[in-house]
């Protein structure tokens, strides 16, 4: 595989290490950081690295507390935590955000990024994230100040190889319940499956639906191989995710405590960028060498000509069709 390049990575953290805070200004606190998805993952190495950072240059005044695998429920139930205070961090799929916040569907409809490394250019952008960010604060009450990057979501099945549309119909995906994934799957002419997370496991274990969409990483964390066979590399959508925060709590703090935060936030991310293509790379291994089988496709251009043909439906959600013109214009500079 060809030499990553961290050259926005490195920007990043030059810019966020220019505004420290200092301990001594800074009050003791418990920041309490939620995520529903095991430990291991994206999820927990990016809170556990914004830990590693705050609770450091904070000169242990700052300490936080970390629920993870669910313990304090599934992704939505985190979002509303944040909006009542129950909590201050959660990470999670920016799909689970999107009921809350539809200006987070910027960056889930399908198609949208078409390189990882693109990815890191429009998320580690802070004009850019900071504008969407402030739109997804007034109409949530929840903050994202930085945006994690995964794998591509790639479709699972107990059934066959999926080598081309005609062999998707017929079957029964689970998708989230978000709107924008639903109308993909629909393009492609199959009627999806809305399934909550923590249903999703045995219901491919007793037949109920015959697949999923996921990264090499959730599959790996999951152990989907037990009830799956077949992956079909489809980079129809990026695996994208907020460091997200309560409002409230957020914008009560200090300054030196909220410069803080931030920091460490965008720390985090970039590390996590890094971290999530390496174990993208292990994980499919893994997955392989448990018996999985990887397809592609025949026909991907007929996937991503119906599915892009959805995101009109979407522009007033994400906030116009010049603010998706301004995303794409900051990737394609990346090349």
């Amino acid at each position: 595989m060809k030499a990553m390049k961290w050259i926005s990575a490195a920007a990043l953290l030059a810019a966020t290490a220019a505004a420290p805070a200092l301990a001594a200004d800074v009050k003791s606190m418990t920041i309490r950081a939620a995520t529903s998805s095991p430990t291991g993952g994206v999820h927990t190495f990016a809170i556990d690295r914004f830990k590693d950072i705050v609770e450091k240059e904070s000169g242990g005044k700052i300490k936080v507390q970390t629920f993870y695998g669910g313990a304090m429920g599934d992704e939505q139930a985190n979002v509303r935590q944040l909006r009542s205070q129950e909590i201050q961090l959660a990470v999670l799929a920016v799909g689970n955000l999107t009921p809350f916040a539809p200006q987070a569907n910027i960056f889930y409809l399908p198609y949208m990024f078409p390189t990882v490394e693109a990815s890191h250019k429009l998320l580690g952008n802070e004009a850019f994230t900071d504008k969407i960010g402030d739109t997804i604060a007034k109409q949530s009450g929840t903050r994202p100040l930085s945006w994690l990057a995964g794998g591509y979501r790639h479709i699972t099945n107990s059934k066959r190889p999926i080598t081309k549309l005609a062999d998707l119909q017929g079957l029964k995906i689970r998708v989230p319940p978000v709107e924008v994934q639903l109308a993909a799957f629909r393009s492609w002419g199959v009627e999806p499956h809305p399934l909550a997370w923590s249903e999703t496991f045995n219901a491919m274990q007793q037949g109920v639906v015959d697949g999923q969409e996921n990264p090499y990483t959730v599959n790996r964390d999951n152990k989907f191989w037990e009830v799956q066979k077949y992956v079909t590399e489809l980079p129809y959508m990026l695996w994208v995710g907020p460091m997200l925060f309560s409002e409230a709590w957020y914008k009560g703090l200090d300054a030196p405590t909220q410069a803080l935060v931030q920091k460490a936030a965008r720390g985090a991310a970039v590390a996590a960028w890094k971290y999530s293509v390496e174990q993208e790379e292990l994980a499919k291994k893994q997955c392989v060498d448990h018996g999985m089988v990887v397809n592609t496709l025949t026909d991907a251009a007929v996937w991503q000509e119906k599915a892009r043909s959805v995101w009109p439906k979407f522009y007033d959600k994400v906030g116009g069709k010049p603010v998706l013109d301004e995303a794409l214009a900051i990737m394609e500079s990346s090349k």
